[in-house]
C-alpha cells in the first residue's frame, strides 16, 4: 500500500514496527498508540448476459485506458458483495442486471486485491457508456477482443468462462493468479 505518515485518528506521526502479539510490521501511532493495519481489497463485478453475447467496456480511465474489460471495481461498505457486483455495471455502462450467481474468486496477492465475478442476466439487453467507460458492447464469443483486455484477472474469467459454456454448464471457480518473475502470470485452481 501507499506509505503511511500520520495518524488518521489523533493526527500525529505514525512508525512502522511490530506490534505486540503480532508477527508483521504495521503502523502505529507514536502518540495515542493506534495500530493501523492494512488489508487486501475486494474487487467485484459482473459477467452481463444477453442471449450469446456479454457485456464489455472500453476503459476511460488509467490504468488500461482504452482496454476492454467486464464491469467491476472496490466494493463499497454497507452493501454486499453481490451488490457491488450489480452497482459496478450499473455504473460503469447504465445495465442492470438480475439473476446472478457467483462464477469465479480470484486471490492476486501481489497487488493485495481479491475479485469476485458473478454471472448475471443484462436485463432488457441494454447498456450504455458510464462516466468510466469509452463505449460498452454485447460481444459474441468470436468478437472478444483478446489482445486488448486490459486485466490478467478478466482475461482468466473470460477463458473460464468460456470453457464452461462449451460444457455446457456453469461452476463456480476458485483460484491464485501469481506474477512470475519475468512479469508472466500463473494461474492455480483448487
Amino acid at each position: 500500500g501507499m506509505a503511511m505518515k500520520y495518524c488518521s485518528t489523533c493526527g500525529e506521526s505514525v512508525h512502522l514496527k511490530v506490534p505486540e502479539g503480532d508477527n508483521r510490521r504495521r503502523y502505529v501511532c507514536q502518540s495515542c498508540q493506534t495500530i493501523h493495519y492494512e488489508n487486501p481489497k475486494i474487487v467485484t463485478g459482473c459477467i452481463a448476459e444477453y442471449n450469446d453475447r456479454i457485456l464489455m467496456c472500453r476503459r476511460a480511465i488509467e490504468p488500461r485506458h482504452g482496454l476492454w474489460t467486464l464491469p467491476a471495481g472496490f466494493m463499497e461498505n454497507g452493501e454486499t458483495n453481490r451488490q457491488g457486483a450489480a452497482r459496478e455495471t450499473a455504473e460503469e455502462a447504465n445495465a442492470e442486471v438480475d439473476d446472478m450467481s457467483l462464477f469465479c474468486v480470484f486471490s492476486i496477492k501481489h497487488i493485495n486485491q481479491v475479485y469476485t465475478m458473478y454471472r448475471g442476466n443484462l436485463v432488457g439487453g441494454k447498456a450504455s457508456p458510464g462516466t468510466e467507460s469509452l463505449e460498452t458492447a454485447l460481444l459474441a464469443e468470436d468478437e472478444i477482443p483478446w489482445r486488448d483486455i486490459a486485466f490478467q484477472v478478466i482475461a482468466e474469467t473470460l477463458k473460464r468462462y468460456y470453457l464452461d459454456r462449451r460444457q455446457g454448464r456453469f461452476d463456480t471457480h476458485y483460484g491464485d493468479i501469481d506474477k512470475r518473475d519475468d512479469g508472466s502470470f500463473s494461474v492455480d485452481y483448487y
